[in-house]
């Protein structure tokens, strides 16, 4: 789920900081610690909300002490903040995901070649006066691209991007090993970032710790781990997407009462909150919120270890799919805001078809692959995530399971202690987690390598990567990432999708919605995402 392939194994706890799910440990660097003497109040709604003074408030419902830095990345709070703070050569929309220009001045108009040529924009200055200049994009790319650098954003470049060179202070160069059209969207993923600063000794942990620097609209003005962060629109921004608040404050609330607390009522004490519990959703109308869903890749993923009999049988792990009734799951613990999977993709997918392989609920099918396999009285202790929706979810799990002799054992833990026992090579059967590889874009080919692949995390903890079938389906991938034309592409990933859904070794159960509610008498150009986070740069106060 957090890994792609051609990127090095990493050690779990690099893994876990990169991906948001372990906490800062240490103190921030001097010149940022120096801001953050103590929360700011989070009841500053900067007078209520109106006047070009007034502070925007936000509740975000994942932790803010994951990695900031954004060539590591997959924290939900991190990449929507570093969204407001750097800039990419391109950016794209946060809905369609369209690129435009950012601190490139154009958007290359012929994407067929292996050359792409980008102007920076004149008077680009980062957050600390400096300009932006070839040399800091040589920076970024030749980090992203250096072998011995395990990052995240190595996964989404290494593969078909060679080199970027600088051709003067103003310009660059992308060399790619093939023609790539998809590569343009990814360019948002490549955050450029100050040499000055970030090539200094130390400044990659200072990164992953929360200094941020960049050349966006907002600049960063404090950080307190576990409470908040706070922004203020950056005066020499001279780029597309103008800052429309004066200043930002962005709380962390993980747990869903206080998160919905803190929107709701004539005192509340924000104007905009993600991850809505879908339980709240009418209490939040009523009371006069705007509340919208955004559907995307958002998914409760099974994944099996195939080193633990007997679940290195597909029948097996095919009959506990068979065996969950989706429908009720949707129904009882999601409220109606998700579909049962037809396909690892999602069906707003531009790359979605119904796999050939659909987990309809069919108990009585899941009994006889069972007993094909020679399997009698499994007992199994599903190891999760305490991710709220999916606790929702897992007592539908364990009912369908326990339906057909499953004897199944609930084991909600913290994030970090499940993926701490993965790489302590401790012993699990099932793990039940959330993912969303949307925050990355609607790439067919970038989720599939985010989730497969040989030196994938994931199918190292699934022990999947050195069987026979998955030889083959890494290869097949391969080729579709290098196939130029871009229908014969799209069938091509269908196809090995095809076998990823008949293997059933990580796969999504269900697909749902995600929820932000805002006030309307407040703010206006807000919409919602099918991922965590939310995106202000067109945001306003009305």
């Amino acid at each position: 789920m957090r890994d792609v392939t051609h990127t090095p194994a990493l050690h779990r706890r690099s893994f876990l900081k990169y991906t948001g799910a372990l906490g800062a440990a240490a103190a921030l660097s001097s010149s940022l610690a120096a801001c953050s003497s103590g929360p700011e109040s989070t009841n500053d709604t900067g007078g209520g909300g109106g006047g070009k003074n007034a502070t925007l408030t936000a509740v975000i419902g994942y932790g803010n002490d994951g990695s900031w830095d954004p060539t590591q990345t997959a924290s939900a709070f991190c990449m929507a903040a570093n969204n407001h703070i750097y800039e990419g050569l391109l950016d794209t929309d946060p809905i369609s995901r369209e690129p435009y220009a950012a601190l490139a001045t154009e958007v290359p108009s012929d994407l067929s070649g292996t050359s792409w040529k980008f102007t920076l924009r004149a008077g680009a200055k980062f957050h600390d006066g400096k300009p932006v200049t070839a040399d800091d994009v040589v920076f970024v790319f030749d980090r992203i691209l250096d072998p011995k650098t395990p990052s995240l954003a190595k996964g989404f470049f290494a593969s078909w991007l060679k080199e970027v060179k600088k051709i003067d202070a103003q310009n660059v160069e992308l060399v790619l090993k093939f023609p790539f059209p998809e590569g343009i969207s990814r360019l948002t993923l490549a955050k450029i970032m100050p040499k000055h600063i970030f090539s200094q000794p130390g400044a990659w942990d200072d990164a992953i710790k929360g200094k941020a620097v960049g050349s966006g609209p907002y600049r960063q003005t404090a950080h307190h781990p576990k409470s908040n962060t706070t922004f203020e629109a950056f005066a020499d921004y001279n780029g597309p997407r103008k800052a429309a608040f004066k200043k930002m404050n962005w709380l962390t609330i993980v747990d869903a009462a206080p998160r919905v607390a803190k929107i709701s009522g004539a005192s509340a004490g924000a104007q905009i909150a993600d991850n809505i519990p879908y339980a709240n959703i009418e209490q939040l109308k009523k009371s006069g919120m705007t509340v919208q869903g955004g559907a995307g890749m958002n998914n409760l993923f099974l994944m099996f270890n195939t080193q633990h009999k007997p679940f290195d049988d597909v029948r097996v792990r095919q009959a506990l799919h068979y065996a969950i009734d989706t429908g009720k799951m949707v129904e009882v613990a999601l409220k109606g805001h998700g579909k049962p999977s037809s396909s690892f993709l999602n069906e707003g997918n531009p790359s979605y078809r119904p796999a050939k392989t659909v987990y309809s609920y069919d108990p009585e099918k899941a009994k006889k692959l069972l007993k094909e396999a020679g399997v009698k009285g499994l007992k199994i202790e599903i190891l999760s995530v305490n991710v709220s929706w999916i606790v929702d979810c897992l007592p539908t799990i364990k009912a369908s399971w326990d339906a057909i002799g499953v004897e199944t054992t609930l084991s909600p833990q913290e994030t970090t202690a499940v993926f701490t026992k993965m790489d302590q090579k401790q012993d699990y059967q099932v793990v039940a987690a959330a993912s969303n590889p949307n925050q990355f874009g609607l790439d067919a080919d970038l989720i599939m390598h985010y989730n497969y692949g040989p030196e994938n995390l994931w199918m190292g903890y699934a022990h999947w990567a050195g069987n026979s079938v998955a030889k083959k389906l890494f290869k097949d991938m391969d080729q579709a990432t290098q196939e130029p034309d871009a229908d014969k592409k799209k069938t091509m990933i269908q196809d090995y999708i095809d076998i990823v859904a008949e293997e059933a070794v990580l796969y999504p159960v269900v697909h749902n919605e995600l929820m932000t509610a805002w006030d309307p008498k407040k703010l206006t150009g807000i919409r919602a995402q099918p991922y965590p986070g939310i995106n202000l740069l067109q945001a306003k106060w009305v």
